[in-house]
């Protein structure tokens, strides 16, 4: 009987010290530190739409962005239909007087506005789209900020676009978010510049 319970005992300290590596070795690579590190602009997407639950769980993180005293200045169209995305990928294309696809053929499109009324509206929409991006990385979805969304939603057309949806107020357009399957391996991050960092101690 002795023998049994000491056997038992050694058997729970072999498992609670492998325990207890593991979670030391967990301790030094933290998932959502991994996650920023390895986010990539994706430049090539699938056709198809991403599933309507991945992207609620995009957005629902884009709102969670920190805005200025709270406010919430900016919103978030999630564009899924494929004409009204590819008449804003034309509209983007023209303000660079091209004609190729600034979306690099992703199926849909976040777009970030917010209201000029709030003084920290653009550091708001911009914090938006980080948390858009992060997110989108962390569910396998690939992303890219593609800008001209503020030339876009000023221009006429743009502003017939907010009108079509029921969007009053004066927004601003700080980014597009395209979201979609990617089609291609993330490339591999540059080295970061040596004097990125400076500690004052």
């Amino acid at each position: 009987m002795k023998s049994y319970i000491l056997s038992a005992a050694l058997l729970l300290g072999i498992l609670t010290a492998c325990s207890n590596t593991q979670d030391t070795t967990d301790m030094g690579k933290n998932e959502t530190i991994e996650n920023l590190k390895t986010r990539r602009a994706i430049r090539s997407y699938q056709s198809t739409v991403p599933d309507k639950e991945l992207l609620e769980q995009v957005l629902e993180a884009g709102t969670y962005a920190p805005t200025g005293m709270g406010r919430q200045s900016p919103i978030i169209i999630a564009v899924t239909d494929k004409a009204v995305r590819d008449r804003l990928s034309r509209l983007n294309a023209a303000v660079m007087g091209s004609d190729n696809d600034p979306f690099y053929g992703a199926p849909a499109v976040l777009v970030v506005l917010a209201d000029r009324s709030i003084p920290t509206y653009l550091y708001d929409g911009s914090l938006v789209m980080g948390n858009l991006m992060n997110a989108a990385h962390a569910l396998g979805l690939g992303t890219c900020w593609i800008h001209r969304a503020k030339e876009v939603f000023d221009s006429e057309e743009g502003k017939a676009l907010l009108k079509e949806w029921g969007i009053e107020g004066d927004y601003e357009g700080i980014g597009n978010c395209i979201i979609g399957y990617p089609a291609q391996e993330a490339p591999q991050p540059k080295p970061r510049k040596a004097d990125y960092i400076h500690f004052v101690e």
